[in-house]
């Protein structure tokens, strides 16, 4: 019984990482509010210049842009890791292996 609770928490933990990340990327759209200001930012987070004109001008909205595969490519995971958030499944690995 208890495997089964594990493996379900995983998964929903697994999820809310996920998710958090996506609110985050969408905070920097959102702060990045005009084109030349997206554009420049994917610039320097590393895309090409036409991929990071294309993504800034879509017209499409902030919650779109975050899940999309210019703002994965300009802020992966590890990105995340680097700036110190923790991730939800990773701690509660640490604390089944401290058990």
């Amino acid at each position: 019984m208890n495997y089964f609770r594990l493996a379900e928490v995983k998964g929903i933990f697994d999820e809310l990482d996920s998710w958090i990340r996506r609110k985050l990327r969408c905070v920097i759209w959102r702060q990045w509010k005009r084109y030349s200001a997206r554009a420049k930012g994917l610039l320097r987070r590393g895309l090409k210049e036409v991929q990071a004109w294309e993504s800034a001008t879509n017209g499409r909205g902030p919650r779109w842009n975050a899940g999309a595969s210019h703002m994965h490519a300009a802020f992966p995971k590890s990105y995340f890791d680097r700036c110190g958030l923790l991730s939800l499944l990773e701690q509660r690995l640490r604390f089944q292996l401290a058990s």
